[in-house]
């Protein structure tokens, strides 16, 4: 350990002023002092706290991609098969009001940033199912209130701290609640249909990041217990993934939503019975 100190500290002692300020307010002057100029690793707190920071930032990084395979995927197969537009709909609402409730907490930035990245990739999801739907009025309708709802969260004039507490309690619920149209989905039709693999791993292990490092700094039982509820059905979900891996996305053979597979096969073989029959011109008797 001591020819490794010996090695790493005149790197350490030398780093630039920007990323010696940057780790400064990252774990502060004190863990700083201990784990990056002194190598001493022998702090606990220390090193849960870098580890928590670490986490968050790259969980924040990762945000900002994490649903871009699910829009690549519903670009290229113009369907929305297998994906709930309510799922959507509550997430990104129950997304809006913890990026609001965090950000007027003052809570650390590597905390809850992924909120704000997730719901304007979840905006740009549901209105691609919806335009695939052909429910483009909605689609305006959904933007209008979501445009309304953040200015009413971010405004305190508005919504007032206490008011916006009790907001965030209903959406912790409603944050656990919006992957249930997506699990029922998921098992009404046999399948993923549209739905990115790399975006549900994803999501569960994004959840499971923030268990730990809301755990580690902030000291907010609302927000910590959305992340479990959140965690236990992303979990479910990746289950489901695992389970249907080689299913096929029957419906969006069909191109419609909901419809089972017993559904496309019966209807299949009424179209091909119907067109086998045809006026006859044999005359009778």
């Amino acid at each position: 350990m001591d020819a490794l100190r010996t090695t790493i500290q005149p790197l350490t002692h030398s780093l630039p002023a920007p990323i010696r300020d940057f780790g400064v307010s990252l774990i502060g002057p004190d863990c700083y002092q201990n784990l990056i100029l002194d190598i001493d690793l022998t702090s606990t707190q220390c090193l849960k706290l870098a580890v928590s920071k670490a986490l968050g930032i790259a969980t924040v990084a990762g945000s900002s991609v994490v649903k871009v395979p699910q829009i690549i995927k519903l670009l290229s197969s113009q369907s929305g098969a297998g994906i709930s537009f309510l799922s959507y709909a509550l997430e990104t609402s129950a997304l809006l009001t913890t990026l609001a409730y965090s950000a007027r907490n003052g809570f650390p930035f590597n905390t809850y940033g992924e909120t704000a990245m997730i719901a304007a990739q979840n905006v740009v999801i549901s209105l691609l199912v919806l335009r695939y739907t052909g429910q483009t009025v909605l689609a305006a309708v959904f933007v209008a209130a979501l445009a309304s709802a953040g200015y009413s969260l971010f405004n305190e004039g508005v919504i007032d701290m206490q008011t916006l507490t009790y907001a965030q309690m209903g959406a912790g619920l409603l944050g656990v609640a919006s992957k249930l149209p997506q699990v029922w989905t998921i098992y009404s039709e046999g399948g993923t249909g549209q739905l990115s693999a790399f975006m549900v791993f994803n999501y569960l292990f994004g959840s499971l990041t923030r268990i730990y490092t809301t755990l580690q700094e902030v000291d907010d039982r609302l927000i910590l217990y959305g992340f479990v509820g959140g965690f236990v059905l992303n979990l479910v979900l990746a289950a489901q993934m695992v389970y249907y891996w080689n299913s096929p996305a029957t419906a969006s053979h069909a191109g419609e939503i909901g419809q089972k597979p017993a559904d496309i096969v019966k209807g299949s073989s009424t179209r091909a019975s119907t067109k086998g029959k045809g006026p006859t011109t044999r005359r009778r008797g």
